[in-house]
């Protein structure tokens, strides 16, 4: 065998920049080290955010409307921070360096933060376990280190778990296979970390202190990141390919200066490089899609198009670089009906707490008590359970019926995943109503713990868990797949927005709802105390929100194009 056949034949190198050799690098032997990372990572972030609604509360002060506000808004600049984190990916570091940079500002957020929940000054002032009282530097410092994890976590959320796929060579069809196996039990690393999290963390953070509570994450992170560099010699690295952003535009501005221009019927008259290699630094040639034809215009050759015999970038473009254009604006319509889920999900870190911490938290007549936040091991543990049935029972057995290699289709898998999110909903309503319907008979508006076991949430929970399984790894793969190649990492960004802006969805309806329903002195949906309120019409109204989101991805997906990948990545 020549010494060349050693290497891959996608362009990858290792992390010094040198040509990756396919016999000894990537694949499975390289994902423990991501998976690793990315499972410690979660535990971190989960082990942190998974309670802080009741920090805010009872350590910082906060009405329930205003800490279920605040959770919300940080939750959603942690999914918003991906997008600069991609960037950077894609077009200068790579994602190995960008997954290291911003792996350090993590551990900076979280360190400050244990300290401030540590350090007399820093930490609030308080009398008995929920009397506490917050100065304005305390809580700008708790402000500053989330949202330095906010910042870190930007950069490690689009490239890890496309810095994982990126370890299977597209070219080689056993790997190909394996990288659709991949997204799954990524997303079960994830869930194993956020396991522990809500278990013995939650526990810790309740009964021992916020101390603990926040100082065992950040030691958990810095486990990560030496997870990551342990791998260092077994990865495979995708070249970054430039500013992504900058072509784009590049095509928006040719498109629109040849606006007047007629795209020719033979569409091989369009502009491409004549090598079997795409110009584009990582990514292979994209073929002709026949929709979204305005662009192809930026791609039609004229004489004004060259300088001093060179093609002027800003007036003519590749084909390959219209279609990144294209499987760009393609994503954007399944991207937005990922919102409305992505609110239902964030429940879980908000309004299933509080209506926990209503309910009696005790396990039978003992005197151990459940953080309601530990209740989203339920959701882990369905994820848990979901994704080896769904890789080793359902994919086998919808092959056996669709035909398809991946057992359902990306888009078939993410449709039956907002199907069952409805159902979380109807489930949480109907526990509020039940619960609510209790302490108007019982006359119990000012108990603290009414006498209904907590255990009553599960099923909102579990249910939630399932449709991650089918949606949220649906995504992964999907966005990854579909992004050109030289902007995977931006594609993955995408996919993970959704959870941002379906949280700030979640805050911006939590604010009009407590803005209406509070008018002539009313306690509204969502008061301090939720006996008082309509918890359940708040959820109601996210059930009959995803329904219409479900029709409207039905319509989406009937009309998606794939895109269409031709050649060999330079």
């Amino acid at each position: 065998m020549a010494e060349d056949d050693l290497y891959t034949k996608d362009g990858t190198v290792d992390c010094r920049g040198n040509p990756a050799k396919k016999n000894e690098t990537g694949t499975w032997r390289a994902c423990p080290y991501i998976l690793g990372n990315e499972c410690c990572e979660r535990l971190a972030y989960y082990g942190m955010s998974s309670n802080l609604v009741l920090f805010f509360k009872h350590r910082l002060g906060q009405h329930n409307a205003t800490a279920s506000k605040n959770v919300s808004d940080w939750s959603g600049t942690c999914y918003i921070t991906p997008l600069i984190g991609a960037f950077f990916a894609d077009a200068y570091l790579g994602r190995f360096w960008t997954i290291a940079c911003f792996s350090i500002i993590y551990v900076l957020g979280m360190t400050l933060l244990t300290l401030s929940a540590s350090i007399p000054g820093l930490k609030p002032t308080c009398h008995g376990k929920e009397s506490c009282h917050a100065t304005g530097t305390q809580s700008s410092v708790v402000f500053l280190a989330l949202y330095l994890i906010a910042l870190g976590t930007g950069g490690i959320k689009p490239c890890v778990s496309s810095y994982g796929a990126d370890q299977f060579d597209d070219t080689d069809e056993v790997e190909k296979k394996h990288k659709a196996s991949f997204f799954n039990w990524f997303y079960f690393s994830i869930n194993i970390g956020g396991l522990i999290a809500s278990s013995v963390l939650v526990w810790v953070q309740d009964n021992v202190g916020w101390g603990w509570g926040f100082g065992i994450p950040a030691v958990t992170m810095a486990i990560a990141a030496v997870s990551f560099f342990s791998g260092s010699r077994l990865y495979r690295n995708q070249k970054p390919g430039g500013s992504p952003l900058t072509r784009l535009c590049q095509v928006l501005v040719a498109s629109f200066k040849k606006y007047k221009v007629e795209v020719p019927e033979d569409k091989s008259l369009l502009y491409e490089c004549k090598d079997t290699e795409s110009a584009i630094e990582g990514s292979r040639k994209l073929g002709h899609t026949s929709d979204l034809v305005f662009f192809d215009k930026a791609a039609v050759e004229r004489e004004s198009d060259y300088k001093r015999g060179s093609v002027d970038p800003w007036r003519l473009c590749t084909v390959t670089q219209v279609e990144e254009l294209k499987a760009i604006i393609r994503l954007l319509p399944i991207w937005a009906t990922g919102i409305i889920f992505s609110s239902v999900y964030g429940q879980m870190s908000t309004l299933f707490v509080l209506q926990g911490e209503t309910m009696n938290t005790y396990v039978g007549h003992s005197t151990f008590q459940i953080p309601p936040a530990s209740l989203g091991i339920f959701d882990t543990l369905s994820v848990i359970f979901w994704v080896p049935v769904y890789d080793r029972i359902i994919v086998p057995v919808a092959r056996k019926f669709t035909g398809h290699k991946n057992g359902l289709t990306q888009l078939q898998r993410m449709g039956i995943g907002l199907l069952i999110s409805i159902f979380a909903m109807l489930s949480a309503g109907i526990l509020e109503l039940v619960r609510l319907r209790y302490v108007k008979r019982h006359n119990s508006y000012d108990l603290e713990e009414i006498p209904m076991s907590i255990f009553w949430q599960v099923p909102q929970y579990f249910i939630i868990g399932c449709a991650e399984v089918f949606t949220f790894i649906g995504q992964l793969e999907f966005f990854y797949e579909q992004a050109p190649d030289a902007m995977r990492s931006l594609g993955v960004a995408l996919s993970l927005t959704t959870v941002a802006l379906g949280n700030y969805l979640s805050s911006l309806l939590v604010t009009i709802v407590t803005r209406i329903s509070t008018k002539n002195g009313k306690p509204g949906w969502i008061p301090n105390n939720l006996n008082r309120g309509h918890t359940d019409y708040f959820f109601w109204l996210l059930a009959v929100l995803s329904v219409l989101n479900l029709g409207a991805y039905i319509l989406i997906a009937k009309w998606y194009t794939y895109k269409k990948p031709v050649g060999t990545l330079r």
